[in-house]
């Protein structure tokens, strides 16, 4: 049976990287996998791990408007991010913790 937890992270950031290989707009083709990592990297170098995970996930619904960036449960959006976003992501988090 399920055993329901508090989540142990003050943020969990979710980067779609789904790929529609082409046949129709989607994350992937903003080249979100490398945002993901620019977002992992970000959080390491600022001491967050343990309280911000950053996950990949697949099709938020918004693929015309991507990559897109979701935190919660915070519940804040960012589409048509790049890996120059990163800083400005970063800095929402960081508003968000103590």
């Amino acid at each position: 049976m399920a055993e329901q937890k508090e989540s142990p992270f003050v943020c969990h950031v979710f980067v779609c990287t789904n790929d529609r290989l082409g046949k129709k707009k989607s994350c992937a083709d903003g080249n979100s996998p490398a945002v993901r990592k620019a977002l992992k990297e970000a959080i390491a170098d600022k001491g967050l791990k343990g309280k911000v995970r950053v996950s990949q996930s697949g099709c938020l619904g918004l693929c015309a408007k991507g990559p897109n960036v979701i935190i919660y449960p915070q519940k804040v959006w960012f589409s048509d991010v790049s890996t120059d976003d990163a800083d400005l992501i970063i800095s929402k988090i960081e508003s968000f913790i103590d």
